[in-house]
Order: C-alpha cells, then sequence, then structure tokens
C-alpha cells in the first residue's frame, strides 16, 4: 500500500476513535477485565454494528488512555492491504506515536494472514485487542498461529438489563414489586421485544439501519467473500431463515424448496450465515452423535428487531419473538444448547447443558391462561424431565408468576 494515504488513514481513524461516544458500559468489559494482565490476545467477536467498537473505546478509556495504537480494517481504502503491509503499518504507528506495547485491531479477519503479525509481536511481549465479525475466519486462524494464546468474547446486542440502561431505566430490588416499575419495565420490555437490541438502531430508531446491516452481512461478508454466483438462491435461503426462527427445517427439505443441487451447498450457505453471527442453528438433543445429525435443526436470529426489519409481521408471531428472545439470552449466558423432543414427540424449547448434563429445560409461551396450553407445556416438559432426571424445569412467560407441583 502506498505509505503516505496508510498514514492518513491512521491519523483520520485515530481521530474517530477519540471522539466516539463510549457509550454505556457494556456488560462484556467486566468479563474481558480480568485477563487484561495476560499476554493472551483478547479477541471479541460478534455481528456488525453490534458494538465492537465501541467496546474497545470503552476498554482504551477505561485502562489505556493515550497508551496504544488503533487500526480498524474495515475501511474501503484498504481494500490492497495485504499480510506485508503490516509491517509498513507498524513503522507508521510507531512515527506517529511512539513505541507502545498496546494494539487495538478492528475487524481484522479482512486481512489473510493477519495471525502472522500478531503472534510475532506477542511473542515480543505486545498485547492485542482484536475484533471480527467473522466466526469461522478467526476461529480457523486462531487456531493455527495463536493456538491456546488468545481468549474470545463474543458480543451480542444489548441484553434487556443493557437496554434498560441505555433507557436511563434504572432496576431496583424492590423495582418488581412496584405497581408504577413494573408497568414501566413491562413497557420497556415490550418495545425491545420487537425492536431488539442492536445499538446504532435504537439511537437513531430507523429501521434503515438494521437493514443495511443485513445487506451489509449478505453481501459484502458472504456474497463478495466466497464468490457467491447464486446470489438470490441466497438472499431467499436467508430469509425464510429470518421468517422461520424458532422453527425446524432440513437441509434435505430447503435443497427442494430452494431448488439448489444439494444439502451440502444449502448447508454450506447456513454456515455462511452462521459464522456471520446472523442465524445461530441448534440440534436435536440425543445422547448419540449421529441421531442429531440427521434430525431436524431449529434456527434463531441474533436480534428480533432484525427480523422485524427484514422478515415478517410482529404481531402475528408474537410467540416467535419470545423465544428467539429466550435463545438471545441462553447464548449470553452459555452452555450448549438444544431443543428436545420427548419419546412420544412432545417438543421442549430448550435444553441446556452444561459439565455434560442437562442443566435447564425450558419451555417458552406468551401465557398460560388457556387450559390447552398449559396441559401441553406442562405435560412435555414433565415428560422431558423424567426422561432425562432432571428434577426442575423453567415455563417462561409474558406476566405469569407461580410455582406447579406435579408427579412428584
Amino acid at each position: 500500500m502506498d505509505k503516505a494515504l496508510l498514514k492518513d488513514i491512521v491519523l483520520e481513524q485515530r481521530r474517530i476513535q477519540e471522539s466516539l461516544d463510549p457509550g454505556i458500559k457494556r456488560e462484556n468489559l467486566s468479563s474481558i477485565e480480568k485477563y487484561f494482565f495476560l499476554p493472551h490476545s483478547i479477541v471479541i467477536s460478534g455481528i456488525r454494528r453490534s458494538g465492537k467498537s465501541t467496546l474497545l473505546s470503552q476498554i482504551i478509556k477505561t485502562h489505556y488512555k493515550d497508551n496504544y495504537y488503533y487500526f480498524n480494517f474495515e475501511d474501503e481504502r484498504l481494500i490492497e492491504f495485504k499480510a506485508e503491509d503490516f509491517n509498513v503499518l507498524y513503522e507508521i504507528l510507531i512515527e506517529l506515536y511512539g513505541e507502545k506495547k498496546t494494539f487495538f485491531l478492528d475487524e481484522i479477519q479482512n486481512v489473510p494472514k493477519w495471525e502472522s503479525f500478531v503472534r510475532r509481536l506477542q511473542d515480543a511481549g505486545c498485547k492485542f485487542f482484536i475484533t471480527g465479525s467473522n466466526a469461522s475466519l478467526l476461529s480457523r486462524e486462531l487456531g493455527t498461529k495463536l493456538t491456546g494464546r488468545a481468549i474470545i468474547s463474543e458480543l451480542y446486542p444489548f441484553s434487556f438489563r443493557e437496554f434498560l440502561v441505555f433507557k436511563g431505566f434504572t432496576v431496583k430490588k424492590n423495582s418488581l414489586s412496584l405497581t408504577q416499575e413494573r408497568a414501566l419495565i413491562k413497557k420497556n420490555f415490550n418495545e425491545y421485544l420487537r425492536g431488539g437490541g442492536m445499538p446504532e438502531y435504537l439511537k437513531y430508531q430507523d429501521k434503515i439501519v438494521q437493514k443495511r446491516v443485513y445487506e451489509d452481512i449478505l453481501y459484502r461478508d458472504i456474497v463478495v467473500r466466497h464468490e457467491i454466483k447464486a446470489v438470490n438462491s441466497l438472499r431467499e435461503l436467508s430469509l425464510y431463515f429470518m421468517s422461520n426462527m424458532a422453527s425446524q427445517f432440513t437441509f434435505n427439505g430447503l435443497k427442494e424448496a430452494f431448488h439448489l443441487g444439494s444439502p451440502n451447498t444449502v448447508k454450506s450457505y447456513a454456515d455462511y450465515l452462521e459464522n456471520s453471527f446472523l442465524i445461530f442453528i441448534i440440534n436435536k438433543f440425543s445422547y448419540s452423535l449421529k441421531k442429531q445429525s440427521v434430525a431436524p435443526k431449529k434456527v434463531y436470529c441474533i436480534d428480533n428487531g432484525l427480523v422485524d426489519a427484514i422478515a415478517f409481521q410482529f404481531s402475528k408471531n408474537k410467540g416467535k419473538f419470545y423465544e428467539n428472545l429466550v435463545f438471545g439470552e441462553l447464548k449470553r449466558r452459555g452452555g450448549e444448547i438444544y431443543y428436545y423432543l420427548t419419546e412420544d414427540g412432545k417438543e421442549v424449547d430448550f435444553l441446556v447443558r452444561q459439565d455434560n448434563k442437562a442443566s435447564s429445560l425450558i419451555q417458552v409461551t406468551e401465557s398460560l391462561d388457556a387450559d390447552k396450553v398449559r396441559t401441553r407445556e406442562i405435560d412435555a416438559l414433565l415428560k422431558a424431565m423424567n426422561e432425562l432426571k432432571v428434577s426442575r424445569g423453567l415455563i417462561l412467560t409474558y406476566d405469569n408468576e407461580e410455582k406447579i407441583q406435579a408427579s412428584g
């Protein structure tokens, strides 16, 4: 790359970074801070516009002040940037800011073989904070040159707790028992349920923000990077997944529906969408990995607001939005997530495994007021609890609170 251009980009990006609004404190910050004094690279991955750059800014302002280098590879002027240009970049950074030991590198997966540069300077005692929006690229590269020398933190759109902070609402210990505060929490929850937690959308309240994120993922992250020729098929498949969140599917069934060459093509497209953090695909739980692989999958989306902007009407699919919201919270909390079918075919929405055993069985429904719904949800949960030897189950609703004891 032209050195003068690269120098201009460094200066411009530094000015932008220093003026960036740090926003609300992200929950990830607390979990990341304990690793600051380790020599490992800190890798923050997540969907586009989920706040990764803002989180870097919070880390910088809280802990590093002026003692750092910053560079963002998500810049169209860097289209020609190659691995050999890292040395030129490093030279420019030293020339402009003196010798530093801490690097903040945004969207680094755009540069092939970036991990070699990081490893070399890591060996020389440098600390790296790295962001990326492609799970596969990051994991593949981290697994080669940086094996055992990186700590990954996945950043999701705002949780409901972060959403309330963004709205300026403080939850106190007795908030849920006070009528007025409880009503305000529910009002905010209804907004979050539909609008999701993408920070930029919440700031501007314009759905064009969500649509632009979606288009960038499809075209910049997938079509261009993977040289996809059947663009319409990819687009239709993506829209299908988002329009059928919390629903079962098979790769073979989608192959027939979209006239794609083979189930492997469908799976490849699904992998691209999942690696970009747009969707998540989970298996039916079984102790047999073979049975897991052949059973129908279920799909979820990263954010309800994206679904509302891109896919289908909220009012007709409210139950799906509830279930998708719960999935997102389970992802934040960690553990392996599955759905479960009992031996007689009753479905339980979520089975969470931790330490190689089922730790949670969860049903999601808007209400238990209807006898038919109540019977269906409880019967499926009881059956699954008996089969898996789990003593407690959870039914998440909008506004019911009750302890149910049945069958011991």
